[in-house]
């Protein structure tokens, strides 16, 4: 909703100020088809040309998300820490075999089915359920374990990041092409000199038509998206780095709700639940 609403803001400025200003926007109108169709359609094709397949179906994934509200809200950590408090708690009384069950089927999973949200979420679970099952194994250390989720981790960023540096590559190259639909309609201009003053005069503005939706298409349209994009990206992967630091920290000794609390604080604050909060939702759950 919020991008939209940017947009709205962007249009009715520019072009509510240029008409206020006396502007004639029927020439602005008469040349967007022509130039829109050389800017988009050289973009998209250098787009698709410089850039792998896995990466435009992540700019794809990526531009549904930045139309969707967040789905990292404090109630969905809520659920999540509750969920890792009682893997770690039913781990920590029963014996770490007690949760080899959940680990290994989680779709039928009580603990899991618990938290349909966290549940449905295939990425995190496995996430959970991977290093879940290289603690139960106890053939490796808190250090190594830690090590192997830096590494995930980072492959992580680097793959969601790509989608971010296609969009802001995208957003570069947009000015360029509005010069290049610019010269070729100086060029057309050019090719009609012997016209009178008022047509040369309406040939000229609509070629510079061409650079001004270049520069507008790329730092009201494609860089915003880009940037937000990015955002979302960091968001969901704050979720993760809450896990690896529950899991950490139960590995190293310390009690399920202390191992919680660890995870909480790795939270942006603007959804991070307070102390109470959570103790009040993980004893209601």
């Amino acid at each position: 909703m919020f991008v939209i609403i940017g947009w709205v803001i962007v249009l009715a400025c520019v072009f509510g100020v240029f008409i206020a200003h006396g502007g004639n926007i029927g020439v602005v109108l008469k040349a967007l088809p022509f130039e829109m169709a050389t800017i988009f359609g050289a973009a998209i094709g250098a787009f698709i040309a410089g850039n792998m397949m896995p990466v435009l179906k992540g700019v794809g994934r990526g531009l549904g998300r930045c139309f969707k509200g967040s789905q990292y809200t404090k109630q969905r950590f809520m659920d999540l820490l509750a969920l890792l408090y009682d893997i770690l708690q039913k781990a920590r009384k029963e014996g770490l075999m007690a949760i080899e069950g959940d680990v290994e089927n989680p779709e039928a999973s009580p603990l899991f089915q618990k938290y349909p949200t966290i549940a449905s979420d295939h990425h995190t679970v496995e996430f959970i359920t991977d290093y879940l099952r290289l603690m139960v194994s106890g053939n490796l250390n808190a250090h190594e374990i830690e090590a192997i989720m830096d590494a995930e981790l980072d492959t992580h960023h680097a793959e969601e990041h790509a989608a971010v540096a296609a969009l802001q590559r995208l957003a570069g190259a947009l000015p360029a092409f509005g010069i290049v639909a610019a010269v070729l309609g100086v060029v057309n201009t050019m090719g009609s000199v012997g016209q009178p003053p008022a047509v040369l005069g309406g040939m000229i503005g609509s070629a510079l038509v061409g650079t001004f939706l270049g520069i507008l298409l790329s730092y009201a349209f494609a860089e915003p998206l880009a940037s937000l994009l990015e955002q979302k990206i960091d968001e969901a992967s704050k979720e993760l780095h809450c896990i690896k630091t529950t899991l950490l920290a139960s590995m190293q000794g310390y009690a399920p709700m202390t191992a919680i609390e660890f995870g909480r604080k790795v939270l942006y604050s603007t959804a991070r639940p307070t102390f109470a909060e959570l103790e009040q939702h993980v004893k209601k759950k």
